[in-house]
């Protein structure tokens, strides 16, 4: 669980540092940096020998779908909504988990999806706004954003569950290159070359979110992920809203509903004891 509570931790700044910062960056060309820059990080610890060759291939799959192609839909939201409608729309990852692992174990277990719904609910109240005219794009691309997150920790979960002699700093470098393979042909084919970096705050932003943000924090929220139950890693999905929210108003002096979000808090708390109790 210590895992996943520090990654929300670093994670709470990304949205707000996407959202302010990088709005004028081409999305591809983002992913493709945070990607690379990641890859970097755990490419000296990489280490296939004796790794079966599907086990390569879904660990590049995985890193393509929650990393690589999940980053286009979510940089692009940003180009459609505001950073709070970005965290707004986030909270169906939790149901997205709970009924993807449902479906790939053929068997419906009610309380995961229960905990979800209530953290949804917890969710929903801390960040419920007036919505902007155009945010209908913008929604949808969040929940491709979401349903790859979603299946990328499902499946990563899996997988090291059915292979528990990987040891995970290892071949967690084969995610990021999977990733970074995807990133690289989605650049050449839709990317601006118009539209790169021009500030040091940009690429400062950048290299942060790439080394940090990516590289130790999705190392980290995987391996958690592997840990904890899955009703748990479904409501730790949005236990991000109120910590984003918080580094909103902390750092940026954004305005916040104190009273929503507390009363919010405590519902995902509660979806969090839900979620434990079903283990």
């Amino acid at each position: 669980m210590w895992y996943l509570l520090i990654v929300t931790l670093v994670w709470a700044f990304s949205f707000s540092l996407i959202g302010v910062y990088l709005r004028g960056v081409d999305p591809w060309f983002s992913v493709l940096l945070r990607a690379g820059l990641a890859s970097l990080v755990f490419l000296p610890f990489i280490s296939i020998a004796n790794i079966k060759r599907d086990v390569i291939i879904r660990l590049l799959g995985i890193g393509a779908i929650q990393l690589g192609l999940m980053y286009g839909f979510y940089y692009h939201s940003f180009l459609y909504l505001t950073v709070p409608e970005v965290l707004l729309f986030t909270i169906m990852t939790p149901i997205y988990i709970t009924l993807l692992k449902d479906l790939l174990d053929r068997q419906f277990n009610p309380t995961p999806l229960a905990a979800a719904l209530v953290a949804v609910a917890g969710a929903l109240l801390i960040r419920y706004d007036t919505l902007t005219s155009d945010y209908l794009f913008g929604m949808f691309l969040v929940q491709g954003a979401n349903l790859c997150f979603a299946s990328g920790q499902v499946f990563y979960k899996r997988l090291i569950a059915a292979n528990s002699n990987l040891t995970q700093h290892n071949v967690f470098g084969l995610f990021f290159l999977g990733a970074f393979a995807f990133s690289v042909l989605s650049f050449v084919l839709f990317g601006n070359a118009e539209r790169l970096p021009a500030t040091t705050t940009e690429w400062s932003v950048l290299i942060y979110l790439g080394v940090v943000a990516s590289g130790l924090g999705y190392f980290a929220w995987n391996k958690g992920a592997t840990i904890v139950s899955v009703g748990q890693l479904a409501v730790m999905n949005n236990l991000l809203i109120p910590a984003g929210i918080i580094v909103n108003v902390a750092i940026w002096n954004r305005e916040a509903d104190l009273l929503r979000l507390t009363l919010g808090g405590v519902i995902i708390l509660a979806a969090m004891f839900m979620a434990k109790k079903s283990q």
